[in-house]
């Protein structure tokens, strides 16, 4: 039997979901919005396995989804942090190149910082460098004082708080299995069913399945890449201050392998980005029929890896070898040795490719009629997740 007709279903309790429906209700305070949630808490996937970094938004091209979304968004989360009193530092990172070939395409970081509005980064000296970071290796590096950390299960965790508080509704547990278009949407769960006006996709790594119970054929199929950290041993975290990212490939939307001191006190190194053979797999041995079926038999991947194979070889090796991971990370911190380091946690990063072999490097939001679909919104979404939120919202409202 269907529950009363209610005004949004939001499906995904992610960060992006919650945010959605945290803006909905403040847009429209008594919005009957229900949040459904196939597992049993929020922030189980991409939001709760990534390494709680505050993105400035300095690799983005200005004008694209990630510069406007993270931009603003940036401002929204410290905003809401101060606020409800999230735990949050914005303590800085450096942009190293270590070696003459990567020094244009590290001014060309530089300039989209720039144009994205992040006057107060800066272009520093070796010697700078090392008074920042005494242990990276580099011949200049760009410092974006903006770059900050945080928890963002806990940004989730208050998400949450707001939204039953404002009279929305969370249910954990309910997997959508079916969606229904008669007069009304009818949403359907394993244990459930509901009708509504609206209905919004934020459900990640399995956004392009969900995609498809509306009806929609995206263009588009999430591949997952799985992310493996090492975490840096407590008496050696005195290695690294704050954060040290490489200069990353332009043409490879991940940022490479890096460090991060956490918002716990605790640093990691990594991630790689190795394909995943389950989508929601965090280790080697994780796999997943259907998710390889759906990978190898979608055409974009085929291009994608054509592209890109001597990249990925490079990224499984690391994944492998605990000696190949070391060697790339010694190129930032050449100190850093396989003694230093002990496994840490891995996350798969939903990314969308395009039936034609593009990997789709912006957010990609579609909406037809009463159907939002959220088809790609790898990172920097929970940095920008008040910001897409809103932007979703202001979508919904003018509909209702």
């Amino acid at each position: 039997m269907a529950n009363a007709e209610t005004d949004v279903i939001v499906a995904g309790a992610g960060i992006t979901g919650l945010a959605t429906a945290l803006k909905l209700l403040e847009a429209k305070p008594g919005l009957k919005i229900i949040v459904l949630e196939k597992e049993s808490g929020p922030a189980m996937h991409q939001t709760g396995n990534n390494s709680g970094v505050i993105h400035s938004g300095i690799y983005y091209k200005p004008g694209s989804l990630k510069a406007v979304n993270c931009i603003s968004g940036y401002k929204m989360l410290i905003d809401f942090c101060k606020k409800h009193e999230v735990k949050y530092e914005l303590c800085g990172k450096v942009i190293v190149a270590t070696d003459i070939n990567e020094i244009d395409r590290l001014q060309e970081i530089y300039n989209r910082g720039i144009a994205n509005g992040l006057d107060k980064i800066k272009l520093i000296s070796k010697e700078k460098l090392k008074e920042i970071e005494p242990y990276a290796n580099g011949i200049k590096a760009i410092y974006v004082p903006y770059t900050g950390i945080i928890d963002f299960r806990k940004v989730c965790e208050k998400y949450a708080e707001i939204i039953k508080a404002a009279g929305g509704t969370i249910k954990y547990n309910e997997k959508v299995t079916a969606i229904r278009k008669n007069s009304a949407l009818r949403i359907e769960t394993k244990n459930s069913s509901f009708n509504t006006k609206i209905f919004i996709n934020c459900c990640g790594l399995q956004s392009d399945e969900v995609a498809g119970l509306t009806g929609e054929m995206a263009g588009t199929r999430i591949i997952p890449f799985r992310g493996e950290y090492y975490k840096i041993k407590a008496e050696r975290r005195y290695l690294v201050k704050n954060l040290i990212y490489p200069v990353p490939d332009p043409a490879f939307p991940f940022l490479g392998v890096h460090f991060t001191r956490m918002i716990s006190g605790e640093a990691e190194a990594g991630p790689n980005a190795v394909l995943a053979f389950k989508k929601e797999g965090y280790k080697k041995t994780s796999f997943s029929i259907k998710d390889t079926f759906r990978t190898f038999t979608w055409k974009g991947f085929y291009s994608i890896a054509g592209k890109y194979y001597k990249t990925g070889l490079s990224e499984f090796r690391r994944s492998l070898s605990k000696k190949a991971f070391v060697k790339a990370l010694q190129r930032l911190m050449p100190e850093i040795t396989e003694n230093d380091l002990e496994p840490g946690g891995a996350g798969v990063r939903a990314q969308a490719i395009s039936i034609d072999g593009k990997l789709i490097d912006d957010f990609m939001i579609q909406e037809k009629e009463n159907v939002i679909n959220v088809l790609n919104a790898p990172s920097p979404a929970a940095t920008s997740s008040l910001s897409i939120g809103k932007t979703i919202a202001e979508t919904v409202i003018k509909k209702l």
